[in-house]
């Protein structure tokens, strides 16, 4: 079997599970690695492929790879995909997409253009809840859809933003929903389509000087295909992560999907519907003190390797993961046209 060859760029947290999850596939080859900083800083010994310290140094470099994987700062992950498939690579882009929708518009335009593959990690759709949630919503079995509270409450305080990085930062980091809440979005927008009519109040209250953007809002929303909702959400909860949870009330039942990843279903009472035993749910990625979301990365590398050898289709395709960034861009506005 011929394996699908990757270069991973930004070896952080996620681009070394990248890595990991490529190296544990029997499809899928790691061949090459790249971050600006000095590859003694990285921890990625392990990893025996060749290291460049820019991207533009890998993609002028002969390693055979068909994908680029881009798990940089999300402010670059517009620019890095445009680098990549302009070198006539498929690409995995790590949430966000891009922070504009604009961005987002040019990386979906090249790919078409280069007829490259886009693949958007969004992890949290393999959990077994989100697995089991998209069957019941697909199958109507809740009937009509009437309301949808979507709660998201961790933690991020100094030990995560570190005085001198990325994180916090508007051109970087991006805001509060693109870096820690935008798997919950999506998976939002998967099961219910696209929002309108979008109405919101925010707040900073404990990231004043480490962050450049508002830690809480609660905002609300109607769904264009029927129905309401909610998000309320914030990174200012004390030491450890809270919840993140999804509400669901439809004419013929209601569903309520929480722990700390949307990783647990707290309630089911649906109309002549006993609900299945889900396979238990992987772990949280852990980053010191921090926990994300759910840690399913094998699945997207399996996803990539099914879909390249011609077995499947992306399970985050490049247009979803551009309804993302659009989604919350126009939340965005909102907080911004309040001169927040």
């Amino acid at each position: 079997m011929e394996k699908i060859k990757f270069a991973v760029v930004g070896c952080g947290h996620i681009g070394k599970r990248h890595a990991e999850m490529i190296n544990r596939n029997e499809e899928a080859e790691l061949v090459g690695l790249c971050d600006i900083k000095p590859k003694t800083e990285l921890g990625i010994d392990k990893f025996e492929v060749p290291f460049f310290s820019s991207i533009d140094e890998l993609l002028s470099a002969n390693t055979g790879a068909d994908i680029i994987t881009i798990a940089t700062p999300n402010g670059l992950h517009a620019a890095h995909s445009l680098k990549a498939l302009g070198a006539n690579h498929h690409i995995v882009v790590e949430k966000p997409m891009g922070l504009t929708k604009a961005d987002s518009e040019k990386v979906i335009f090249k790919a078409l253009k280069q007829h490259k593959q886009v693949f958007c990690v969004m992890q949290n759709r393999y959990s077994p809840p989100s697995v089991w949630l998209k069957e019941v919503i697909d199958k109507k079995l809740l009937g009509d859809i009437f309301t949808v509270q979507l709660n998201c409450y961790w933690n991020r305080d100094s030990r995560y933003y570190k005085v001198g990085g990325w994180k916090g930062t508007a051109d970087l980091d991006g805001g509060t929903l693109f870096t820690q809440f935008s798997h919950f979005i999506d998976i939002m927008y998967w099961l219910f389509g696209d929002i309108d009519n979008i109405k919101g109040n925010f707040k900073d209250f404990t990231h004043k000087e480490s962050t450049a953007f508002e830690d809480s809002g609660l905002v609300t929303f109607d769904f264009v295909d029927g129905g309401m909702g909610t998000l309320n959400y914030s990174t200012a909860v004390w030491d450890k992560n809270l919840e993140s949870s999804m509400t669901i009330v439809g004419s013929k039942g209601s569903i309520k999907v929480g722990g700390q990843y949307m990783n647990e279903v707290d309630y089911c009472h649906i109309e002549n519907y006993e609900m299945p035993v889900l396979p238990p749910a992987n772990p949280a990625n852990d980053y010191g003190p921090y926990k994300g979301s759910a840690a399913n990365h094998n699945y997207i590398i399996e996803n990539v390797v099914d879909t390249l050898k011609g077995r499947n289709t992306a399970t985050t395709n490049a247009l979803e993961g551009l309804k993302v960034v659009d989604i919350i861009e126009r939340i965005y506005k909102v907080r911004d046209e309040q001169g927040y």
